[in-house]
């Protein structure tokens, strides 16, 4: 196999979608607007669910008195409000969840550290990840470089995920996925999950 090729084998491929979430999928988005990244990732979740591959759904939830929240002093401000709204970590319901699939709540960019995310892939005999979701470099490339110190064989899904302003977006896919995984559009993965 090449690393043109692209073969998915339902039994060891997840696909692992990262904070789309009312309070992230509502902020305005680029080069993708969140609803193109929602309906692209949607299809690949119906596609996966039919040929019963794992669906790995990542939102950031903190405790009612956000003492678990990370506030590191910074020289950019938080991306995040200050005061967070019930429904702020609600999937939003084009994605699910639904009946099998996998729910990790986390309290960081990264869906690893501090999750049971790792075990439940590895449970399951999952090798291989597909990422999208909103921020791509922020929740996807920092889930990305962990699952690249897992050993997961990864795809980035390029018009499956999206983020604050196209130049951030950009650099991860052009510098940072190439290096750590292949980087395919919802097509070329949903043709792969469907062969």
């Amino acid at each position: 196999m090449t690393a043109t090729d692209l073969i998915l084998d339902p039994k060891t491929t997840a696909l692992v979608l990262i904070d789309l979430q009312k309070g992230i999928a509502g902020r305005t988005t680029a080069p993708h607007s969140a609803q193109a990244v929602i309906a692209n990732c949607a299809a690949m979740a119906d596609a996966f669910r039919t040929r019963g591959a794992a669906v790995v759904l990542v939102h950031v939830a903190f405790s009612q008195d956000q003492a678990d929240r990370l506030m590191p002093v910074s020289d950019l401000p938080q991306t995040m409000p200050a005061v967070i709204p019930p429904e702020w970590s609600e999937f939003v319901p084009e994605i699910g969840p639904r009946k099998g699939d996998i729910v990790v709540a986390k309290r960081q960019w990264g869906a690893f550290y501090g999750t049971d995310l790792d075990l439940q892939l590895r449970r399951r005999g999952i090798l291989t990840i597909v990422l999208g979701g909103i921020a791509t470099n922020m929740g996807v490339e920092s889930t990305g470089r962990s699952a690249f110190e897992h050993g997961y064989q990864q795809i980035y899904v390029e018009d499956g995920m999206a983020s604050f302003s196209a130049e951030m977006h950009a650099f991860a896919i052009a510098n940072i996925f190439p290096r750590i995984g292949r980087v395919r559009s919802t097509d070329e993965v949903l043709r792969a999950m469907n062969a």
